[in-house]
């Protein structure tokens, strides 16, 4: 598994250089080559990973740290080789639009104390302006007014996020604003060494993020926000949802009355659980919070339609090395009613449906997903399923459209329909009674034999 474990390198730069087009080329010579030129659908991304030169001369972004934030287009066309009834798809022409100061942005010592240089300032507002115009064109031929944002995992480069997002964007059938957030990661940094880099520069991605999610969600026209991750990306979504429920409860407000955050969907989260409730409830676990002016203990803001969605498996290979490298007790993407450690029983107690109000479900993939078993929210058909019907659909957990098996609110199981046997439904004066559905073939008369569903 540690093969899997490499990392990237660091590189600072003093000066924010002017944003490039669409490669180092100049510009009228590459004209051609945007998205829109070629009239291939595009996504958003918006990423601090540094700009480098991709094959073709290309514009790409690699594995180092930028001190900047760049948004842009990127196109994905279909493989010109794809096998007959697979279709494969590459990342063609990449466009940049606009970047934000370079970081840390200046400030200056006046009478009244320090401030922020009106420089940095109006160029920051600049920025956001300019990415919330490419949002708002967006919006207004998609189908709906809505956004998903991805944050990928530990180990991937800028082309396996955009394909990974693109995936994601095909299976709601392309009805959302879908962008891209790439952090620097995929480096070249060796199996022990790689893992650890790329780590703290999810952590370092945390900062730009956090801005670019609230730049998002005060786009004009934006309905809903709905916030997807894998791996060591949920721990800088995890991050950036603390930092903002912080910033919301302390204006007597939340993620969904601010952002409009709707749902938070984790993929095989590689975080610990003690320190993904940490982050994910600190603001409800700190009563001492100011809640506008004062700290109010007994107060919390209506969460509205946030939800928590935590999809996590048993049998995930590359979290088992993560756990090891970490001495982590156990990675919330490998939790499971039946694995939790001593002494958390109590805690996953508080998560119940009637503690939480329904916030958080937690979902159990109950199949391998491949050698690995760690990219399953791409390869599996009933995650991908189940995705679309609670984010396209708003389907809440126990809907017919969701393929779930209840355990135990709010811990769930996946379950394939086409694979349902016939189970033995309890029978009274004749009458059949449906009371769930079954998990394993159990003995039954024919006469009675019945697929059962919740």
């Amino acid at each position: 598994m540690l093969v899997c474990l490499v990392g990237c390198a660091t590189q600072r730069a003093e000066l924010s250089p002017r944003p490039i087009t669409t490669s180092p080329a100049p510009q009228s010579s590459q004209a051609a080559r945007t998205p829109q030129a070629l009239g291939a659908p595009d996504l958003l991304y918006i990423t601090n990973r540094e700009p480098t030169v991709a094959s073709g001369n290309r514009l790409s972004y690699g594995a180092k740290r930028a001190i900047f934030l760049s948004f842009g287009s990127v196109s994905i066309l279909p493989k010109g080789n794809s096998s007959a009834g697979k279709s494969e798809f590459r990342v063609d022409a990449v466009s940049e639009t606009d970047r934000f100061p370079a970081t840390p942005y200046g400030v200056v010592t006046t009478a009244s104390g320090l401030r922020r240089t009106p420089e940095a300032v109006a160029a920051h507002e600049q920025a956001v302006a300019s990415l919330q115009a490419e949002i708002a064109r967006r919006l207004a031929t998609a189908g709906r007014k809505e956004v998903v944002v991805f944050v990928h995992g530990y180990n991937n480069s800028f082309d396996d996020a955009a394909l990974a997002t693109d995936e994601i964007c095909r299976s709601l059938q392309n009805q959302f604003v879908c962008i891209i957030l790439t952090w620097p990661a995929g480096g070249t940094g060796g199996s022990f060494f790689g893992y650890n880099i790329d780590r703290e520069s999810s952590e370092f991605a945390v900062a730009d993020f956090k801005k670019a999610v609230r730049a998002i969600a005060e786009t004009k026209g934006v309905e809903r926000l709905h916030l997807l991750a894998h791996s060591r990306g949920t721990d800088v979504l995890a991050s950036v949802m603390q930092q903002l429920a912080i910033e919301a409860y302390v204006s007597r407000s939340s993620l969904w009355q601010r952002y409009k955050i709707a749902n938070a969907v984790f993929f095989a989260p590689d975080i610990d659980l003690d320190v993904a409730s940490s982050k994910l409830f600190a603001w409800v676990s700190d009563p001492g919070l100011a809640f506008g002016s004062k700290s109010t203990p007994s107060t919390l803001p209506s969460q509205g339609s946030l939800h928590l969605t935590v999809y996590s498996s048993p049998r995930d290979e590359a979290l088992k090395a993560s756990t090891i490298i970490s001495g982590s007790v156990l990675r919330l993407g490998q939790l499971a009613v039946g694995n939790l450690p001593r002494g958390r029983n109590e805690a996953a107690s508080k998560w119940e449906g009637s503690h939480m109000g329904g916030l958080v479900d937690f979902v159990e993939f109950s199949r391998g997903g491949g050698f690995i078993g760690h990219s399953y929210f791409l390869s599996d058909a009933t995650i991908k399923t189940d995705l679309v019907a609670l984010i396209r659909d708003r389907a809440k957990a126990g809907d017919p459209r969701r393929q779930l098996v209840e355990i135990k609110r709010p811990f769930w199981r996946t379950s394939d329909a086409s694979q349902a046997t016939p189970c033995l439904s309890q029978v009274f004066g004749g009458s059949v009674s449906v009371k769930q559905r079954c998990l394993a073939p159990l003995p039954t008369p024919k006469a009675l034999g019945t697929l059962c569903y919740r």
